[in-house]
């Protein structure tokens, strides 16, 4: 994505000589002659980087001045200073406000890209750095070879590429925002920044704010940037999408519409590029039509749907996860990494995990934290929480009575349904790999599934 550098000098001349350079470096520049046009331009659009006079004639305020404004409202935003009457105090004034370098006229183009580069490089670790911060433990990889993740791979690739716009369903703890990084990290704008907000995590009379942003109010409430204006060629990524109130759906379908907004408060349009990538945990159609949701702005989002599994649904990718959450926690905390126990990963792929992926990673995290013995011993199923150390997670205390109500025959076979079935599960319905694990030959694990009244629709390997 081009980089948007607004250049501030008063002498056209030099104004376009300067665009010229950035223009064929791939930049894209916007120009302003006074302090006033430069502050009307950020208002529009806060640039990426901006290239600035120090004597501005005709203006309200010198270079100086202007440089302590713009930093006062965005503390991040880089300033190259450049003048054509260099003196040491001046430099030092620059450097002191804000600005990122101080450049003298006259100065060859080369001086000029490689100061703007180092900029906007600097920028952008400066972001990257923000975005990381609390969010060590997240990782742009989707783990795990079940024909679901090999399907959603495949469909991400694709999707990824273009600038539709995606919804994405699936329980809480399936990992979307991972799905929305994905997206945002193959497409073409994987240079640009990638925003993720939680809807239901902002206060309602706070979410117009913070996506649109704020206009100033007097010099006490300095101008806010809202999460769009940050994304700016990149993507933004709206999670729990239904829990926005209404009236803010409809300023969003807007910006849907025609890629422009206003702020709270301010009566400009602000234009920006941004793809949307929204998600939600609940049925959204439902949600339409219980009048909660706008059935226009549903469909603007819904133009490429995508579906994260439940970790239920692919008990087959649990070893892997495990062995990549193992990985990962070690690396960050310290903790030994320890091995799990056959009779263990069994119990963890058999359980049910409600919280999905989330729920797992929270459950490998405690058993490294609570593990005892030597760490080359492997973790055992008497080591694992109680709720995930039985067959199945559908165990209580009326299965048990029901249980002991029965002949022995009649509990053999309940058992044999319910361990089956468990195992089944536990490797996607893959029958061949099931008959290894439990010991029997494949022809004889059909006959006993038979007789169990249990379906063999699964895959032979």
């Amino acid at each position: 994505m081009k980089s948007d550098v607004l250049i501030v000098e008063d002498e056209d001349d030099i104004r376009a000589m300067i665009s010229g350079i950035l223009e064929d470096e791939g930049y894209q520049v916007r120009e302003a002659a006074t302090s006033e046009a430069a502050l009307e331009a950020v208002k529009t659009r806060k640039p990426n980087l901006v290239v600035l006079d120090v004597w501005l004639k005709g203006s309200g305020m010198d270079g100086i001045e202007l440089l302590a404004v713009l930093k006062a409202r965005h503390k991040n935003l880089p300033v190259i200073v450049i003048s054509g009457h260099g003196t040491v105090e001046t430099a030092v004034s620059a450097i002191r406000k804000g600005a990122f370098d101080y450049i003298v006229k006259p100065f060859k183009a080369e001086k000029l890209i490689v100061t703007a580069t180092r900029a906007l490089e600097n920028s952008r670790l400066r972001q990257e750095n923000e975005e990381l911060k609390g969010k060590a433990m997240n990782t742009d990889e989707l783990v795990g070879t079940s024909a679901s993740i090999a399907q959603l791979r495949q469909k991400i690739g694709r999707i990824a590429a273009t600038n539709s716009r995606v919804l994405i369903t699936g329980a809480s703890g399936t990992g979307k925002e991972l799905l929305a990084r994905l997206l945002h990290t193959q497409s073409n704008r994987a240079d640009g920044p990638f925003k993720a907000v939680n809807a239901a995590s902002m206060v309602p009379e706070r979410v117009e704010a913070e996506l649109f942003g704020m206009e100033a109010v007097g010099p006490d409430i300095p101008q806010k940037t809202g999460l769009l204006e940050r994304a700016h060629n990149g993507t933004l990524y709206l999670d729990e999408v239904a829990d926005m109130p209404l009236e803010t759906q409809g300023k969003l379908l807007r910006l849907l519409v025609e890629q422009r907004f206003n702020r709270v408060g301010g009566q400009d349009d602000v234009q920006v590029d941004v793809r949307v990538i929204t998600s939600s945990s609940r049925d959204l159609t439902n949600e339409v039509s219980m009048g909660r949701f706008r059935e226009d702005l549903f469909h603007r989002l819904n133009v490429m749907p995508l579906h994260a599994p439940k970790l239920s649904e692919r008990r087959e990718d649990i070893p892997a996860l495990v062995e990549h959450f193992i990985a990962q926690l070690a690396a960050s905390t310290g903790l030994p990494a320890r091995k799990i126990g056959d009779d263990a990963m069994a119990a963890l792929q058999a359980h049910d995990w409600p919280g999905n992926v989330r729920q797992l990673r929270n459950n490998v995290e405690r058993l490294l934290i609570l593990a005892t013995g030597e760490p080359s011993q492997p973790i055992t199923l008497a080591t694992l929480p109680k709720e995930v150390s039985v067959v199945r997670s559908g165990n209580n205390s009326q299965d048990s009575d029901r249980i002991i109500a029965m002949p022995l025959r009649d509990a053999r076979e309940h058992f044999e349904r319910e361990y089956l079935q468990a195992q089944i599960d536990r490797f996607g319905g893959n029958i061949s790999r099931t008959a290894t694990f439990v010991g029997m030959e494949r022809s004889a694990l059909h006959r006993k599934l038979k007789s169990l009244g249990l379906g063999t629709t699964g895959r032979e390997g």
